[in-house]
């Protein structure tokens, strides 16, 4: 950081970039967490060029201009394309007689990036020579890089090929001509070679998004989005067509949003895969989720519950009747959540049915409904039929309306336990939500067991992280946003740290990269907060208290909130305190 500044300086003594610039750039860039150097680039009047050279000479790292390198496909391998988006280098060369590999980065005094370079190229048996590069050219060749995927690249080439060959025979002028070539055996190749590369790099959603001159193919792993390829345009109707042939779809619509699903069975497991096609500017995007069948079972301790909050949801679920609700924004596992609940709950003497959409995973024994609104099958009207099938537990998929809360509120009245999500930021802030909803507050009071709320962080590679502490200035940064003190003395009375912690005692850990993980990554792990209503929080409901009132009396009543979660995952290694604060902050 300390050559960055002064890098930052020396373009200041050089009168390129003025200080009062300078400090107004670097707020944007951490408000907007975007790169210093970008934002210099893009709001002052100095050459990306000249920009580069002097760095260069700064550092004392050779320039590199890319403009006339041809990158082999060999090389590319070579690293990872998530490493280098995350790290911000590329690979240019291999010499393989000297066992050297050239390497290009926009940032060589980032030292965890040197880091994950050396740790690559080791594994590789050879010794990295790095090279300062440009921004476009470092742009250009992520371009480049993901439309060279071996596999891809040879059915991508074999389509270009039948094309040509169809063009020998005199011009195409026919564009349904051109989307048949693109729709038979090559383009069904391209599309299992972007499913196989997605399941490889455990991804959990696969994004097929048309552009101007290009298809982008991106995959979110460990809930971070990620470029995936780069496609030529001319395949995109080819892939649309043929994954609504997979989905049983209807081809020729292409105004109309549609949904649907398909399975495949590989070696290990059998993937079920969610299909969202949406009309966009440039054509039809997708979003594909890939969901495991029969895959490992989840328990509430594996989900990342623990303490006082694991024994309030087994004390919840042990009620005949009532209402359990998990809140958060979309992604963030909750109907993970309360299948885990329902999988305990799925005994031979109690009858569960429920109302869904989309059915995420099939279980055993268990009633399973999909919404089909087309048809008049809604939440709402399906709830109706659900309490005449004798039920003892029903879960509704997403409370979504007035008609569907008031259905809810009334089955959990009636004698049966009900399960549901909610889309708030806070479990306090399902009350007034419901409330929103024109549910009454006494009614709200009387049949809420608990509420969970929780988000998702990336789950540190148990083998490559590293301990840190705190520095004075992070502290007092953090202090800004957080009550340190408050923090501090949760800490202790979990016994998470000893009682004589202080901020700067206590052991944090970073990510290191690992031969399982480039970013030292992977999986992740919940942060929960679980507000179970008690007969104070039922007077404070009644009373139409705020939410902050609510979780106000939750926490002297012992709740952890999701933030005070994170902190105690982060101290116990599982996640990191910048992960902790980019969900809960978002």
């Amino acid at each position: 950081m300390t050559k960055q500044k002064s890098f930052l300086d020396f373009l200041v003594s050089k009168n390129l970039v003025d200080a009062i610039t300078l400090d107004s750039l670097n707020r944007e860039a951490e408000e907007t967490n975007k790169n210093i150097e970008e934002l210099i680039l893009e709001k002052s009047s100095i050459k990306e060029a000249e920009f580069y050279n002097l760095k260069s000479q700064f550092l004392k790292v050779p320039f590199r201009d890319l403009s006339d390198l041809k990158i082999e496909p060999e090389v590319f391998r070579l690293i990872p394309l998530e490493a280098a988006q995350h790290y911000r280098f590329i690979p240019l060369v291999l010499d393989s007689k000297k066992k050297i590999l050239e390497a290009g980065m926009l940032d060589p005094n980032d030292i965890g990036a040197r880091e994950a370079l050396n740790f690559i190229a080791h594994r590789n048996n050879l010794t990295p020579k790095v090279f300062i590069i440009g921004l476009t050219d470092f742009k250009n060749t992520l371009k480049e890089y993901s439309s060279l995927k071996g596999e891809v690249k040879q059915a991508l080439d074999q389509l270009k090929k039948e094309i040509d060959e169809e063009k020998e025979k005199g011009p195409i002028t026919d564009k349904e001509k051109i989307e048949k070539i693109a729709e038979e055996a090559p383009i069904s190749k391209v599309v299992a070679l972007i499913i196989k590369h997605a399941i490889e790099q455990r991804a959990s959603d696969i994004h097929v998004e048309p552009a101007e001159r290009e298809v982008i193919v991106r995959y979110r792993i460990d809930g971070i989005l990620h470029d995936a390829m780069i496609l030529p345009s001319q395949v995109h109707s080819g892939i649309i067509a043929r994954i609504k042939v997979l989905s049983n779809l209807k081809l020729d619509e292409h105004r109309l949003p549609q949904d649907g699903r398909f399975k495949i069975q590989t070696e290990e497991q059998k993937i079920s895969f969610r299909v969202s096609i949406l009309p966009t500017f440039y054509g039809e995007k997708i979003v594909m989720r890939l969901l495991l069948e029969g895959g490992k079972r989840f328990t509430l301790e594996s989900l990342g519950f623990w303490g006082e909050s694991l024994e309030r949801i087994h004390r919840a679920i042990k009620k005949p009747y009532g209402m359990i609700l998990a809140t958060g924004p979309t992604g963030c596992g909750k109907t993970t959540t309360l299948y885990t609940i329902l999988e305990i709950l799925n005994q031979p003497g109690v009858n569960i049915c429920t109302i869904e959409d989309p059915i995420e995973y099939q279980i055993p024994r268990i009633n399973q409904t999909q919404v089909k609104p087309q048809i008049g099958l809604t939440f709402a009207s399906g709830l109706r039929a659900l309490v005449r099938q004798d039920p003892n537990v029903i879960m509704v998929g997403e409370i979504r309306d007035t008609e569907t809360a008031g259905l809810a509120i009334n089955a959990a009245l009636t004698g049966h336990l009900v399960l549901s999500t909610l889309h708030t930021n806070s479990a306090a802030g399902a009350i007034p939500r419901l409330v929103d909803m024109g549910a009454e507050q006494f009614l709200i009071a009387s049949t809420i067991n608990i509420v969970m709320a929780q988000r998702l962080t990336r789950k540190l590679c148990s083998e490559s992280k590293e301990k840190y502490n705190l520095t004075k200035a992070q502290i007092e940064e953090m202090k800004k946003d957080i009550n340190l003190d408050e923090m501090l003395k949760m800490l202790k009375r979990e016994k998470i740290v000893k009682e004589s912690a202080t901020w700067e005692s206590i052991d944090f850990y970073r990510p290191k990269p690992s031969k399982d993980s480039v970013d030292g990554y992977k999986d992740r792990v919940g942060i929960r907060e679980v507000l179970e209503v008690s007969s104070t929080i039922k007077d404070l409901i009644t009373k139409n208290a705020t939410s902050d009132e609510i979780e106000a009396q939750a926490r002297k009543e012992g709740m952890v909130t999701m933030i005070e979660d994170g902190f105690v995952k982060a101290v116990q290694g599982q996640t990191t305190l910048e992960e902790v604060l980019r969900v809960t902050r978002e």
